[in-house]
Formats: structure tokens, sequence, C-alpha cells
């Protein structure tokens, strides 16, 4: 009888478990889906101004496509690295998801590395947000998106040392399919913004 209640008390606990892993994840899909909503706005906005130059240069003078290439590319390859690092941790291999997150941050720094380089440029040439309504749009619009990443940059991280520490165990595969999918979002936005902004703006 006792070994009866025992068992049905650890299903029960396993149980719930489970759904606070699939609570979890059910909860991120939802605070991505309202990150959605917010690039959105963010995209329509830029739309609606992208006229607004108030006198001022427009992409066609303003962006470098193959500065911007070479950032995307960046990007992408993260991606890829990450994809990576979570066939690793399928397999269980601890170390080599480590090396691949590691990999993976420093694509996303460099990233980040050049967005940073490209405001100030921008900036320091008199084209800064307060210069057009435009301007005002795309700092808004890539900024926002850069701070994603750095704070994706800084889960990585944290991550890493989770690992480290704890090894693969349920709840550090659990975040690290979170951060994934969090890390893919992004990839997908700036496919957006390269296309929209960059591309479409430079023709």
């Amino acid at each position: 009888m006792t070994l009866a209640v025992s068992t049905h008390s650890h299903g029960v606990a396993h149980h719930e478990h489970h759904d606070d892993g699939s609570k979890t994840v059910f909860g991120f899909w939802i605070y991505l889906m309202s990150d959605c909503l917010i690039f959105s706005v963010l995209f329509a906005t830029f739309a609606v101004l992208s006229g607004a130059t108030a006198g001022g240069p427009s992409g066609k003078e303003l962006f470098d496509l193959s500065f911007v290439l070479v950032e995307t590319m960046l990007l992408l390859i993260s991606s890829f690295t990450f994809g990576v690092a979570m066939l690793n941790m399928q397999a269980g291999n601890k170390g080599r998801v480590i090396a691949w997150l590691l990999i993976t941050a420093l694509f996303g720094a460099g990233f980040i590395a050049m967005e940073v380089y490209e405001f100030h440029h921008l900036i320091s040439e008199g084209y800064g947000p307060g210069r057009s309504a435009y301007l005002s749009a795309f700092f808004t619009l890539i900024g926002t998106h850069g701070l994603h990443v750095t704070f994706g940059l800084i889960w990585i991280v944290v991550m890493i040392d989770m690992i480290r520490r704890h090894g693969l165990d349920g709840i550090n595969k659990r975040r690290l399919s979170c951060l994934s999918l969090f890390w893919h979002f992004l990839d997908i936005v700036w496919i957006c913004v390269f296309t929209f902004i960059y591309l479409f703006g430079a023709l």
C-alpha cells in the first residue's frame, strides 16, 4: 500500500514537473508573439515615415549594402552555429554544446559591433535620429533589434555557465530550447530588416 502511494506521488510530481515545463515553453511562445507585434508596429511606422527625410539623405545615400551584407552573414552564421549546439544538446554532448554556444556568441558580438559602428558613423556624419523622422524610425527599429540581440548574448553567456555547472539537465535543456527560439526569431526579423530597410532603401 505504501509502495502504491509512493509510486502515485512520484507520478503526480513527475506530471506536475512536465506541466511546468510545458507552461514555460507556451509562455515563451506568447512572449515571442508580443515581440512580433512590437516589430510589426516598428516596421509599419518606418514604412509610413520612409519618405519623411526633411530634406536630408535617404537610404540610397546612407546605406552601404556590402557592409550590411557582412553584418547579415554574421547573424545568419550564428543561427547555424546555434542549430549545431542544439543538435549536440540532443546528443547529450555537454562540451560541444558549450563550444558551439561560444562560437555563436562570437558571431553575435561581431554583429553588434558592426551595428554600433554603423550608428556611430551615421551620428558623426550628422545623420542621427534627430535629423529626420525617417532616421528616427530607422534608429528605433534597428536599435530595438540590437537590444534584443544584446539580451540574447547575455542569455547565451548565462546558459554556458549554467550548463558548465549543472550539465544538460531537463531545466537547462528547456531554457536552451527557449533561447534557440528567441535567437532564430531575431534572425528572421533581421532578414526582414535587411530586405525592407536596407535593400529596398538602397535601390
